[in-house]
């Protein structure tokens, strides 16, 4: 008995090297792109142990979780490290990176988030960009969350290292990812005695094996059903127009903004200013003395399938994360996650306004 997902003919390596070129054209890149075999921290990884090293200066930016986690990898690797970490509920600034430069002019290595889905805040990296291009330092770049929900420009905006995901606005699966890498930053890994070699982390085996090779047989075996679903996932986006599907996503984060606000029952926006709110996922916080993993889990009793979480470790006491990404980017999926919050409220004797909720929806959607 034959099976879809089963019976496959192998992925041929020039099906595979198509596929690495539609993400090029998804980052409007003219730089190397690496469809890397598993989930993006393997490339987030595999990227700073490769281009950092004990002799790199690092200005590792915290806005979130991952942002802390990319120091540890760093000092791991033997880097300086020097953390320029911001509250979560807001963003970090151009003038923030151009002091952090003043203070450590030898700082040769720039880590940060894009949009951090954790704690619902996204960075201006246009504007760091040039700032760290002005200081000549290798920009690196986690654009996982932000991909297909707002630009995402490596070339334009002097990102070197450049890591995306199809798990979130993309609408895929996690198991599969990408990453661009600049000439510069393959040279910073070439002079890189640390960088990984015959491991799975290892960018330049990649590069010496596939792309130097001319992209005609893979180094190994491909993990086919998830590069079959991230080519699908690419061709819906090239349907759509990436414009449309970043319009949807930021229309679903003004929706949710607006609607929570009307909703009432104590609810507030978490991260303060709407223009550092990221358009993947929208954070609330919760009244005082109500848990909010305890509401969330109230919340979807009823249904299981909504796209709410409360958030991560300390966080998940005052902290709601409502991910409208992918296929949940849509007004009918705002307002079913509001309409739950409002009978989790309501149940704990907090006054909620459904109606005002689902009108600021449609309003702000439009």
């Amino acid at each position: 008995m034959t099976h879809p997902f089963l019976d496959l003919p192998p992925l041929s390596a020039e099906r595979f090297a198509a596929i690495e070129d539609r993400v090029a054209r998804l980052l409007d890149t003219r730089q190397d792109v690496l469809v890397t075999q598993g989930e993006a921290l393997l490339p987030l990884e595999g990227a700073i142990r490769a281009a950092a090293g004990p002799g790199t200066v690092a200005l590792n930016v915290i806005t979130g979780p991952y942002g802390q986690t990319f120091g540890h990898w760093l000092r791991d690797s033997g880097a300086t490290v020097h953390d320029l970490a911001v509250p979560f509920h807001t963003a970090v600034t151009a003038g923030q990176i151009r002091d952090a430069f003043d203070e450590h002019p030898e700082i040769d290595f720039v880590s940060l988030v894009h949009a951090e889905a954790a704690t619902g805040n996204t960075n201006p990296v246009a504007a760091i960009g040039e700032v760290v291009r002005e200081r000549g330092a290798l920009f690196y770049l986690d654009a996982v969350a932000s991909v297909g929900a707002e630009p995402v420009l490596p070339d334009a905006w002097g990102v070197d290292l450049c890591v995306i995901g199809a798990q979130k606005a993309l609408g895929g699966p996690a198991g599969v990812s990408a990453i661009s890498v600049s000439e510069r930053a393959w040279a910073r890994m070439a002079a890189n005695p640390g960088a990984p070699r015959r491991s799975y982390l290892s960018l330049l085996d990649w590069k010496e094996r596939w792309l130097d090779a001319g992209r005609k047989a893979l180094p190994h075996a491909p993990a086919q059903l998830e590069m079959l679903a991230l080519e699908a996932c690419l061709e819906r986006v090239e349907s759509a127009g990436l414009e449309t599907v970043t319009a949807r996503h930021r229309g679903a984060a003004l929706a949710t903004r607006a609607g929570a606000v009307a909703l009432g029952g104590g609810l507030e926006p978490y991260v303060h200013e709407a223009g550092d709110a990221a358009p993947v996922a929208t954070t609330l916080r919760v009244p005082s003395g109500v848990a909010a993993s305890e509401l969330v889990a109230r919340a979807l009793a009823d249904d299981p399938a909504l796209p709410l979480a409360a958030g991560g470790g300390a966080l998940a006491r005052e902290m709601i994360r409502v991910n409208h990404y992918g296929p949940d980017a849509t007004p009918e999926a705002v307002r079913a996650c509001l309409a739950a919050l409002g009978r989790a409220l309501e149940e704990r004797g907090l006054t909620v306004d459904p109606a005002a909720a689902r009108d600021a929806v449609a309003e702000a959607w439009r």
